[in-house]
C-alpha cells in the first residue's frame, strides 16, 4: 500500500514538471533560473522513490519554491503534494483542507494496519463529500 501511495506522488510530481516545462515554453520566466530549478525539480523525482524520508525536505524547498516563484501556476500545485511533504508546504493549506488531510491520512493508516485495501482518490472524495454536507 505504502508503494501505491509513492507512486500516487510520483505521478503528481510528473504531472506539476509537464505545468513547469509548459510554463518555460510559454517564456512566461527567465530561461536561466527555470532551467536550473528544473534541474533541481529532476533531482528530486529521482530521489524520491530511493529515499522518500530524506527527500522530504527538498520536496517542501522545491514546492514552496514553485508557488513563491510561480505565483501564476499555484492553484494548479495539486494539493496531495502539499500534504505529502508537509512542514512548511502546509502553509499554503487552509486549516479546513488540513482536516481533511488529517482525516484521511488517519483512515489510510487503519486500512493498513487492519491490511485492508485503500484507495486515496475515492476516500478523498467521500470525505470531501461528507464535509460538505456538514457545512450546510
Amino acid at each position: 500500500m505504502a508503494n501505491a501511495y509513492l507512486d500516487q506522488q510520483l505521478n503528481l510530481l510528473d504531472h506539476l514538471r509537464t505545468i513547469l516545462v509548459a510554463l518555460g515554453e510559454a517564456e512566461q520566466v527567465p530561461d536561466e533560473s527555470h532551467a536550473l530549478f528544473l534541474e533541481r525539480f529532476d533531482e528530486l523525482r529521482a530521489q524520491l522513490p530511493v529515499e522518500p524520508v530524506e527527500s522530504q525536505y527538498l520536496g517542501q524547498d522545491i514546492l514552496c519554491q514553485v508557488i513563491q516563484r510561480y505565483p501564476q501556476i499555484a492553484h494548479l500545485v495539486p494539493r496531495d503534494l502539499l500534504w505529502f511533504f508537509a512542514g512548511d508546504c502546509l502553509h499554503f493549506m487552509p486549516d479546513e483542507e488540513i482536516e481533511l488531510y488529517q482525516a484521511l491520512e488517519e483512515r489510510r493508516h487503519e486500512a493498513e494496519v487492519n491490511d485492508e485495501p485503500f484507495d486515496w482518490n475515492q476516500e478523498k472524495q467521500l470525505l470531501s463529500l461528507s464535509s460538505q454536507d456538514s457545512r450546510h
